[in-house]
């Protein structure tokens, strides 16, 4: 039986007054996200998220390994933020989602923020942030803004668990920032409009320079790529037809 979901933590938190939640997930523009506030951000882990099954895996970079989910606290701000590069499954979100409130009642956190992507047919006019909130949140750090609520719909896996206990849980407030990805990881453009979103709701000043530069490689690199593959049709597309 798996162990249950608990943030094991090094040392004890502060209290974190907004929690921000991004984890791997389709386009992996939500993970980018919080990755990138890391690391531009005066923030230090602080915990990690144990137990709750597979899928196992243990990140590494130049050899070195970490955790799959990691809490990270600006204690100058009383933010904090959740990087999780593990996928979290339907069945394993509602576990994920205790933790994450477990975690909330211990550093005493009113606010959760959600930035995920989402797999959605869309025209160049919805490469924009939306959100999906509860009445609190949609009070305190919506109004004001030009954010646009997303339409009719539903939500389902961790996005949908942390909502749901905003909706029965008084005062967790939540809000969930989503906006169109596409299939190419990290959709790092789809990233940026999360962080905007997350800055204006938030007030906060995060520089976005070095994470636009890598958007417009990545962008550079598909639409490269796109032409080659158009080139090279039209190599072995025979222009007579006759025969055909």
């Amino acid at each position: 039986m798996a162990e249950t979901p608990r943030f094991e933590l090094g040392e004890s938190v502060e209290s974190v007054d907004t929690l921000v939640v991004g984890v791997s997930a389709y386009g992996l523009a939500g993970l980018t996200a919080v990755d990138y506030l890391t690391d531009q951000r005066p923030m230090e882990q602080v915990g990690y998220l144990t137990g709750g099954g597979p899928p196992p895996i243990t990140p590494f970079r130049d050899g070195v390994p970490r955790h799959h989910t990691r809490l990270y606290v600006d204690d100058e701000r009383s933010f904090g933020v959740v990087v999780g590069e593990r996928m979290v499954t339907v069945d394993a979100a509602a576990g994920v989602a205790d933790a994450i409130e477990a975690l909330c009642h211990t550093a005493e956190t009113e606010t959760v923020a959600v930035l995920s992507g989402v797999p959605m047919a869309h025209g160049p006019d919805d490469h924009v942030p939306f959100y999906i909130a509860t009445e609190g949140y949609r009070a305190s750090f919506l109004d004001g803004t030009d954010i646009r609520p997303m339409g009719n719909g539903f939500l389902d896996g961790l996005p949908a668990e942390l909502l749901d206990r905003g909706i029965e849980r008084d005062p967790l407030d939540v809000g969930v920032f989503t906006t169109p990805v596409h299939a190419q990881a990290p959709d790092a453009p789809a990233a940026l409009r999360l962080l905007d979103a997350l800055a204006a709701a938030h007030d906060l000043d995060t520089d976005t320079g070095p994470l636009e530069a890598f958007a417009a490689n990545v962008e550079a690199h598909y639409q490269a790529l796109a032409e080659r593959l158009d080139a090279a049709e039209e190599d072995v597309m025979p222009d007579d037809r006759m025969y055909m």
